[in-house]
């Protein structure tokens, strides 16, 4: 993609060795910076399991303000006790100084491995660098230095308007695998030109998270350093938008497109997938239940394997929807792969149907749609397909 701007913000990366001393051909840290202190909200991990840049960031962002994004990939600072926290501060302190701003206002994000001390002594050197290299356009390269196991760097742009004044959300995270709402392990950094109030742009990313990085699931496993930030510059000159004002749904679908798009390429690019799929449930009770349902079926091992091997095996998807705790009655639901219905009401169609459905699974992306006719909600969520190639990268993670 073309490099893209974003007023009042600047980007850049390098490389400090952070996964293992001598081994600094990839750049693993990266620096967001904005002019000037931006306006801040984020979403953290559930896990009662969080790492020290998580509890840093929670801290520093009390303020609803910030004005730097450190962000490193090879290691994730978790479970390293109150060294972990002091190093974190560290860091922070080394930025706020090389940008003229409060410790508060910079926030630490971490991705790797965990329970190893992070190596401050190889990170400590390369803050200057980094913040000698911010660049409006240098978000590209911000992205591919968090990658893990990630395949390719994941970026989303979205523009619209408020009023006569144009403004662009750009937004890049990582995320590949120990990937489950609630979030995954992911790192998503979130930024406008917009003008708006806190409250607003909380409000707005709680719900373009919910309807996006919540429906997302790679393995079931939820990680200990999840974040994502929004930062708002205010430099398109829009009137403040306000959480009661029309103009923060607009907001929201603004803030979920680009979440959206990031959701889905961290499905694609999920450990060792070659499968897209998004399961759909519908005509359930609630849209939670049904969301319940489909994630119960993206997480089943049995399913995400047959996946894989193009085996449109029914049998593997209802015995998952019947574990999920959702009522329905099991002789009337109907079952899609894209547009071929393989079960109607709780029975196989035909053996034409099945070798329809064994092509669907044979593409790259496609849909399963399960009907419970079991009332008026819907939901879905993203997943990918399970192979070797994850048991391998996991196996060889540490090593």
């Amino acid at each position: 993609m073309n490099e893209i701007t974003v007023s009042g913000f600047r980007a850049s990366s390098g490389a400090a060795g952070v996964k293992a001393p001598g081994k600094a051909s990839r750049d693993d840290m990266a620096l967001v910076a904005a002019d000037s202190p931006a306006v801040a909200a984020a979403v953290f991990t559930r896990n009662i399991v969080q790492a020290a840049p998580v509890r840093v960031a929670a801290e520093n962002l009390k303020s609803g303000r910030c004005q730097a994004l450190l962000m490193n990939s090879g290691n994730a600072n978790a479970c390293t006790g109150e060294q972990g926290i002091q190093d974190a501060r560290e860091l922070c302190r080394e930025v706020a100084e090389r940008l003229g701003c409060p410790e508060t206002l910079v926030v630490p994000a971490s991705t790797g491995v965990i329970g190893t001390p992070l190596p401050v002594q190889r990170m400590r050197p390369i803050i200057p660098t980094l913040a000698a290299r911010l660049r409006p356009d240098g978000f590209s390269s911000a992205a591919r230095a968090i990658m893990t196991t990630d395949t390719f760097p994941k970026l989303s742009v979205r523009r619209g308007s408020f009023g006569k004044r144009e403004v662009t959300v750009l937004g890049f995270a990582k995320g590949a695998g120990m990937i489950m709402p609630n979030m995954a392990t992911m790192l998503c950094a979130i930024i406008t030109d917009a003008a708006v109030t806190q409250d607003a742009l909380a409000l707005a990313l709680r719900q373009a998270v919910d309807q996006s990085f919540h429906r997302l699931t790679v393995d079931g496993d939820t990680s200990t350093n999840d974040m994502v930030l929004a930062m708002a510059s205010g430099a398109a000159g829009n009137k403040p938008i306000t959480r009661y004002d029309p103009e923060v749904a607009q907001c929201a679908e603004l803030l979920l497109g680009c979440t959206l798009e990031l959701a889905r390429m961290i499905a694609r690019d999920g450990e060792g997938a070659t499968k897209f799929v998004e399961v759909i449930v519908r005509g359930a009770p609630t849209r939670e239940s049904a969301r319940a349902m489909a994630r119960k079926i993206a997480n089943s091992p049995l399913v995400k394997t047959a996946f894989y091997g193009h085996d449109a095996n029914w049998g593997r998807i209802i015995c998952a929807a019947g574990t999920s705790g959702v009522q329905f009655d099991p002789e009337r639901f109907d079952l899609r792969f894209d547009d071929v219905l393989l079960v109607s009401n709780g029975v196989r169609v035909s053996d034409e149907a099945e070798e329809q459905a064994h092509e669907v699974l044979k593409h790259s992306a496609f849909t399963v749609t399960l009907d419970l006719k079991a009332g008026p909600a819907q939901d879905s969520v993203f997943t990918c397909d399970l192979s070797a190639d994850y048991v391998r990268i996991n196996a060889e993670y540490r090593t």
